[in-house]
C-alpha cells in the first residue's frame, strides 16, 4: 500500500464492524483495456472509515455498475475518483487510484484537471438556472478558455446529439435549461459533462428521480455513450444494473465484496453476501 496522503490528521484504526474477508475479485478478462487501476484505496471522514482498501480494475469503454445498500460507500467511491470529496472537511485517503497509469492523487496533479478528465452527473439533475440550454452545455468549455465561436457551435450540436437531446431542443436553445422536463434536464447535464470531452463519465444514480420513460431514454443513452467513454454508474436499482452494465461491483460497509462480469454477479455470485443482496434478502 502506498503511504497515506494526509489531508488533515493521522489515519484512524480500522473499524471493528468491518465485514469479513471478501470473495476473490475477478479482474476484467485477459486483454481487457483497463481505464482505472485502483489499489488499496481507503478514505476517511474524520474518524469514520468510508472506504476500506478497495482494489479494482475498471475496463475502458465499458459500463461498470456499483451496487450495495445505502451507506456502503458507493457514492463516496465515485466522488473520490474525481476528487470531489476534497470539498468536504476532515477527509484523508490512502492508496493509489490510477487513471491510464497516472496516480490521480499524486502531489503534482491538479484536482481541477482531474475533474476535466472525469465528468460527473449527479442523482438530481442540476442545470444552471440562470443559463439557457446552449449556455449550460458550453459553460465548461468557456471556463476552460474556449472562445472560438464555430468550435462552440459545433461542440454544442455534437454534445446534444450524443445526449440524444438535439432534436428535442434545437429550435429553442435560448430557453432556460430549467424549462425542460426532468428527463431532458438529466440528459442536458450529461451533454454538459461530455462537452469538454472527458475520458470517463461517472453517473451517481442518474435515474432515481426519473419516471420509467425518461429512465429508459437515459439507459439507452448509456449504451450509446460507452462506444466513446468509460462509464461508472452507481445505482440502487438491481434491474438497471443488470440491463446497462458489463461488469458489476458489490460494496458493503466500505469494502469491495465481489467484482465480476454482471451476469456472474446476478446469476452465480461467489460470495453469500452478494447473493443475499442481489436476491433481495437484505438492503
Amino acid at each position: 500500500m502506498a503511504d497515506p496522503i494526509r489531508l488533515t490528521s493521522p489515519l484512524p484504526s480500522p473499524r471493528p464492524d468491518a465485514p469479513g474477508p471478501a470473495a476473490p475479485v475477478r479482474p476484467p478478462p485477459p486483454g481487457a483495456d483497463v481505464a482505472f487501476d485502483i489499489r488499496d484505496f481507503s478514505l476517511w471522514y474524520f474518524a469514520h472509515q468510508a472506504l476500506d482498501a478497495v482494489t479494482i480494475q475498471i475496463p475502458r469503454q465499458k459500463v461498470t455498475a456499483i451496487i450495495g445498500p445505502s451507506g456502503c460507500g458507493k457514492s463516496t467511491f465515485l466522488r473520490a475518483l474525481n476528487r470531489m470529496h476534497e470539498l468536504s472537511p476532515g477527509v484523508r485517503i490512502a492508496g493509489e487510484p490510477r487513471l491510464n497509469g497516472e496516480n490521480l492523487y499524486a502531489p503534482q496533479i491538479d484536482p481541477t484537471m482531474v475533474r476535466r478528465r472525469i465528468g460527473m452527473v449527479f442523482q438530481k439533475s442540476n442545470p444552471f438556472p440562470t443559463m439557457t440550454i446552449a449556455e449550460n452545455v458550453l459553460c465548461g468549455l468557456r471556463l476552460n478558455g474556449v472562445r472560438d465561436r464555430p468550435l462552440l457551435r459545433e461542440r454544442l450540436e455534437q454534445s446534444l446529439r450524443m445526449a440524444a437531446l438535439w432534436d428535442e431542443v434545437k429550435d429553442h436553445l435560448d430557453r432556460p435549461g430549467t424549462s425542460l422536463s426532468g428527463g431532458q434536464q438529466q440528459r442536458l447535464c450529461i451533454a454538459r459533462a461530455i462537452a469538454v470531452r472527458p475520458e470517463v463519465l461517472l453517473l451517481d444514480e442518474p435515474c432515481s428521480a426519473l419516471d420509467p420513460i425518461a429512465t429508459a431514454k437515459v439507459e439507452e443513452l448509456i449504451h450509446e455513450l460507452k462506444r466513446d467513454y468509460t462509464i461508472v454508474i452507481v445505482t440502487h436499482n438491481m434491474q438497471q444494473a443488470a440491463r446497462v452494465s458489463d461488469r458489476t461491483a458489490f460494496f458493503y460497509l466500505g469494502q469491495l465484496i465481489e467484482y465480476a462480469d454482471t451476469r456472474t454477479i446476478f446469476m452465480n455470485p461467489a460470495n453469500p453476501q452478494t447473493e443475499a443482496y442481489v436476491s433481495g434478502r437484505f438492503g
